[in-house]
């Protein structure tokens, strides 16, 4: 008899996550969270966001000022002991635009009895910073 891993595949909850997201079901996409959860857009000038709620509010209210957004990531990895860094291209068009905008940062994920318990988000200038973060972190964690 073969035996599955009950670890959960933190890259594709990360996929899933943002998959949520960019259908704007953010029902879904919180479902991954903790009720606890801290999203750090600090480093990017958002501010940080403690609990669910909260977290949910601020996704809502950055998509509503778009007709079209789109999260891509560039690069994913499960960097160990339930860390996962990301870089993340965000593609927008403003509502009422004709232009596209984007960013780009690195993500850092941190995960317990696969829920998210935290998101630091750092801009594109800080992305090696982000996944020096992110090794550190699972060091520390391990």
């Amino acid at each position: 008899m073969s035996e599955e891993s009950t670890t959960p595949d933190l890259v594709e909850l990360v996929r899933q996550t943002i998959d949520a997201a960019n259908r704007r079901d953010f029902d879904t996409a919180i479902g991954y969270f903790t009720p606890d959860v801290v999203w750090d857009t600090s480093r990017d000038g958002f501010g940080t966001f403690e609990g669910a709620a909260p977290t949910r509010r601020f996704w809502e209210d950055w998509a509503r000022g778009y007709d079209q957004l789109e999260q891509v990531v560039e690069e994913l990895v499960d960097v160990g002991n339930g860390v996962v860094f990301a870089v993340v291209r965000q593609k927008a068009r403003l509502v009422g635009g004709t232009g596209y905008i984007g960013r780009r940062g690195g993500w850092v994920y941190v995960w317990v009895d696969g829920r998210c318990t935290s998101v630091t988000v750092y801009p594109d200038t800080s992305i090696d910073e982000a996944r020096a973060a992110a090794g550190r972190l699972a060091e520390e964690r391990g």
